[in-house]
């Protein structure tokens, strides 16, 4: 029981790991955005428009964040998963048999661990697409 508990304890603070990893993705998005963007407006004077590029070059790394978000957020359900199954809180026809202190985390494939579906989740594509939508709709108004 103690080596269950200590399991547990194990995989939860990967569950906290995945769980900040994907927080910073989305502040990390945010923040080179707003970088960019900034950069675009010192660009602005009252001759030009300014540097659109900027703008454009923003929807590069917010794409990229946007996968790399999924993919810890991904990371974080299998270990919710293997928690699940560890602590029994899983049916038992459904349940991956797990020995203690393992992590199997390739036994957790498909379904609500599907990278697509997790890129799709409403945790994650309302926020980056709708910043890239923004970012185009900015670059191609102010263009």
């Amino acid at each position: 029981m103690e080596n269950k508990i200590k399991h547990l304890e194990f995989i939860q603070t990967n569950i906290s790991r995945m769980n900040q990893c994907s927080f910073q993705m989305k502040g990390w998005a945010l923040t080179i955005v707003t970088v960019l963007l900034t950069l675009y407006a010192t660009t602005v004077d009252s001759t030009t428009h300014g540097n659109v590029a900027f703008i454009f070059i923003a929807i590069v790394p917010t794409v990229l964040f946007w996968f790399l978000d999924s993919y810890y957020l991904q990371q974080e359900r299998k270990f919710r998963g293997i928690y699940n199954d560890v602590a029994g809180l899983i049916k038992e026809k459904n349940k991956i048999p797990i020995r203690d202190f393992e992590m199997p985390l390739d036994k957790y494939q498909g379904g609500k661990y599907c990278y697509f579906k997790v890129l799709f989740s409403r945790t994650e594509w309302p926020l980056y697409l709708s910043v890239i939508v923004g970012l185009i709709i900015a670059g191609i108004f102010l263009k």
